[in-house]
C-alpha cells in the first residue's frame, strides 16, 4: 500500500506545477508570427499570364 505524502512535498509539487503552466502560458503567449504580414503586395515585374494570352 502507497504511504502518505508529506504535506510539505505535496505543497512542493503543486508550486512546481504552478510554476511549469505559468512558463508554459508566458512561452505560449510569446509564440506569435515573427513578422506580420505586408499588407500592400509588391508590384509584378512581368505581366500576368492572362496578359500574355491575348
Amino acid at each position: 500500500m502507497l504511504e502518505p505524502t508529506r504535506t510539505t512535498e505535496r505543497y512542493a509539487r503543486g508550486f512546481a506545477a504552478a510554476v511549469a503552466a505559468v512558463a508554459a502560458l508566458v512561452l505560449a503567449a510569446n509564440a506569435g508570427p515573427a513578422k506580420a504580414a505586408d499588407p500592400v503586395p509588391e508590384p509584378q515585374t512581368t505581366a500576368p499570364v492572362e496578359a500574355a494570352v491575348r
